[in-house]
């Protein structure tokens, strides 16, 4: 055996690559509606740290998408109070400007009013009670002048 040192032969560590998500992605992330968004944003892939960036710092462009829209079918549900669900079943388009949005709520259709009704927390049947269902069976209430 030698003194000499031996060569280091070990697989040395790769640096990480850097992460890209789609523009459809990116722009879920963002909230915005893909199609209303600028060319050079829809045709490359987006890094996860231009993503923050654009999170962190938006330009213009996605200040004022986000303002004024037109805003995807999620955020136009949210803003309306109802489901995405109620959406389709009304036939609504699956993007709206806030503009739109207001004119809606101004005009309150029967339609809206009704899901916004069924979209509000505690208003769904108690649990068991379903069409075709059993109720839920419950333990009898102990009895007070019962003393164990």
């Amino acid at each position: 055996m030698t003194d000499a040192p031996r060569e280091d032969r070990r697989q040395q560590p790769k640096p990480p690559k850097q992460q890209l998500l789609s523009p459809k992605t990116a722009a879920e992330k963002l909230g915005v509606f893909l199609p209303a968004t600028p060319e050079e944003f829809r045709s490359v892939p987006i890094a996860r740290d231009a993503l923050q960036a654009l999170q962190t710092d938006p330009p213009e462009w996605l200040t004022t998408l986000r303002r004024e829209g037109p805003h995807p079918r999620g955020e136009v549900a949210r803003r309306l109070g109802v489901s995405n669900s109620a959406l389709a079943r009304a036939g609504v388009s699956d993007s709206m400007t806030t503009s739109e949005i207001r004119t809606l709520l101004a005009a309150l259709p029967e339609w809206l009013s009704i899901e916004r009704e069924k979209h509000l927390p505690g208003t769904g049947g108690a649990p068991g009670t379903a069409i075709g269902e059993r109720p839920a069976r419950r333990d009898p209430a102990p009895d007070p002048d019962d003393d164990q």
